[in-house]
């Protein structure tokens, strides 16, 4: 990963936790349950937006050097995380 995509990263992360302790002290003063949801779905859209721009720059870094690359092993071993993490996100 490219350090620009780490410490943009870093920082959403950090924000993201924040959030998630403002939905517990939510819960905590016994919000609103539509309210709470709410906050969750922010929560989830920021990690999935984190998740995107890592996956991003996985595949114009990491993976691109391995198709780049001379070896055979080692392109399909990258083809298969890629395949796996959007198996693991699929699962029902």
């Amino acid at each position: 990963m490219d350090d620009t995509t780490r410490v943009d990263a870093i920082h959403r992360l950090k924000s993201v936790s924040g959030h998630i302790n403002g939905i517990v002290r939510m819960l905590e003063d016994e919000r609103y349950c539509i309210d709470v949801i709410k906050q969750i779905q922010a929560a989830q859209t920021a990690l999935s937006r984190v998740s995107e721009s890592i996956l991003d720059s996985h595949l114009h870094t990491c993976v691109t050097t391995a198709m780049r690359g001379d070896d055979p092993d080692e392109r399909e071993r990258v083809l298969g995380e890629i395949t796996e993490v959007f198996r693991q996100t699929n699962k029902p």
